[in-house]
């Protein structure tokens, strides 16, 4: 019986890591989840599902080339609001650089919706010359996937406060989003169907609905109202330009994925905004 393919998995306890790894458990791979904290529940709840825990850090070469060692595969995450934009421009080179020294066969980066517009968005920007550099490599085989706005945000910090969410997106703006648990799926068929779609670029999306709709699902998910507040953009700047950049893009330009040709080719049924919320609302009260 062939040795199973290895594939390290880096933001392993976070969302698009953990989404990837929580598909992919099972399905003849073996896993190496990587994070700064092995010992976090998080860690903790991957080797439950058979996923080895390895120690490192997008900032440390030498953490990332041992947890390189012996893999086949690669998905790769950066966290813009941690990192700050050139810090995760600088982590997405790394390790892609470090991956093709460890003679990774297939690489999956997990890059931005309309990173390949010209958005004129830091955070769009920088994932986009991070993609170039996985082109450039020359890997045998690798995937980009972009994702779009998280459903997750809308129940964030960023917008979610009490009976209110605020954001400086008009009412009507018809926003794409995607549940996490989605990105999950295309990120584990980005392995199991390597070959089929080895140099492939695809944008990401499961739902497109405005910021009104939006906080009425939210709202009968929790069972009680909840209300849309539209602020300034100039209050959004003063926390953070290119947050502001981004929400001005979405109400000039927008995200432009096709979810149903998404669906027909992969043979999914995208997570809804209303059923995410339901799900979203129940795990809360039973957390």
């Amino acid at each position: 019986m062939p040795t199973p393919k290895t594939i390290l998995i880096t933001g392993a306890t976070g969302q698009q890591g953990g989404a990837v790894a929580a598909e992919l458990a099972g399905a003849g791979f073996q896993l190496k989840g990587m994070t700064r904290k092995p010992d976090s529940p998080a860690a903790a709840a991957l080797k439950q599902k058979g996923v080895t825990i390895v120690q490192g850090d997008l900032n440390d070469e030498a953490s990332l080339r041992k947890a390189l060692t012996g893999a086949w595969g690669v998905f790769a995450v950066q966290n813009t609001w941690e990192a700050g934009v050139e810090g995760e421009e600088e982590q997405g080179h790394r390790i892609a650089r470090l991956a093709r020294e460890a003679d990774v066969q297939h690489y999956v980066y997990s890059s931005v919706g309309s990173a390949h517009r010209a958005t004129g968005i830091p955070h769009f920007e920088n994932k986009w010359r991070i993609e170039g550099t996985v082109r450039a490599l020359g890997f045998p085989s690798h995937v980009i996937l972009r994702p779009v706005f998280f459903m997750e945000n809308m129940v964030s910090a960023w917008f979610l406060n009490g009976d209110k969410i605020y954001s400086g997106l008009r009412p009507d703006t018809v926003l794409q989003m995607i549940a996490v648990r989605d990105i999950g799926v295309y990120g584990a068929r980005a392995f199991t169907d390597a070959a089929r779609l080895n140099r492939r670029e695809i944008d990401l999306a499961g739902d497109a609905l405005t910021m009104t709709e939006a906080t009425r699902h939210i709202g009968a998910a929790l069972g009680r109202g909840i209300e849309y507040v539209q602020l300034p953009m100039s209050e959004i700047r003063k926390n953070s330009e290119d947050f502001a950049l981004m929400l001005e893009w979405f109400e000039r330009v927008g995200y432009n994925a096709d979810i149903p040709a998404l669906e027909r080719e992969f043979g999914v049924k995208s997570t809804p905004f209303g059923a995410w919320a339901k799900r979203w609302a129940a795990a809360q009260q039973t957390a």
